[in-house]
């Protein structure tokens, strides 16, 4: 079975994305009719938020309830910092397509705020829930991730974009070193995501390969999910020519491996 465990369907008009300027070519009604049209080979979907928003959360679970199963799980967003964060999450978990929430922690000022104590309520019925904590993070953030598997080790969590590396800076080696610990001291697992448009424009997939290698050397192929990030992905590139990269950048590192990164480590991570 072959799973994009990374894609986004949105629709501005809503008007929670605040990220989503009008300058941007995807700025636009993104449906699950085109994901459908994009992702072709590919069986189900992971949806995952784009607004820090329940509304948008409720948006997403909708969609995935008429999607014919091609919808396999959605990763949303609830305030966890909220007093009655805990039971906000237990509703929501109420939901069986419900794998996971999403903080958007780049965004936020203070890097150790998923560390502070009035999260820890909120981490504690993800976990009592069942549900996966994805980490939408850059490298400053990886020691913070470090510590937070260590004080929640039954909290699933995935690292999407292998934590945005700065690939057009040529920042590999202090990233691939904080990398390699948080893999090596953790169970988190790492998407294969996210990795084109953070090159340089015009760079082209041969300049992911030392980041791809990083990633398969630190996490090894049962814990690396891949995902498109569609539709942000066509900032850069287009789906088929994405996963026909990772694809063979994959067969590379891991011969064997294509089945459980382009699939089966999504089935079993996101309540598989």
């Amino acid at each position: 079975m072959r799973i994009d465990s990374h894609l986004h369907l949105w629709s501005p008009a809503r008007g929670d994305y605040g990220w989503l300027t009008p300058d941007l070519p995807i700025c636009r009604e993104i449906t699950l009719d085109e994901a459908r049209r994009t992702a072709t080979g590919i069986d189900a979907v992971i949806l995952v938020q784009a607004a820090p928003t329940e509304a948008e959360t409720r948006f997403l679970l909708d969609i995935a309830a008429r999607a014919g199963g091609f919808v396999r799980a959605v990763v949303g967003w609830t305030d966890l910092a909220a007093d009655d964060a805990p039971a906000r999450i237990a509703a929501l978990a109420g939901d069986p397509r419900l794998a996971g929430l999403r903080p958007m922690l780049q965004d936020i000022a203070d890097p150790d705020w998923i560390l502070r104590p009035e999260i820890e309520p909120a981490l504690a019925a993800m976990e009592r829930a069942g549900l996966v904590l994805d980490l939408l993070v850059r490298p400053a953030h990886l020691p913070r991730c470090g510590e937070l598997a260590r004080r929640h080790p039954g909290l699933a969590m995935v690292l999407d974009h292998a934590a945005k590396p700065a690939i057009a800076e040529h920042g590999h080696a202090a990233w691939a070193e904080a990398l390699r610990r948080l893999a090596a001291d953790t169970a988190i697992a790492c998407k294969l995501s996210g990795l084109i448009t953070e090159a340089a424009p015009g760079a082209g997939f041969d300049a992911l390969a030392p980041y791809v290698r990083t990633v398969f050397d630190a996490f090894g192929a049962d814990r690396i999910l891949w995902g498109s990030d569609w539709p942000v992905l066509t900032l850069a590139a287009s789906y088929d020519a994405w996963r026909g990269a990772a694809e063979a950048l994959t067969g590379v590192m891991a011969p064997d491996a294509v089945d459980a990164v382009f699939g089966g480590n999504a089935a079993r991570i996101y309540r598989g």
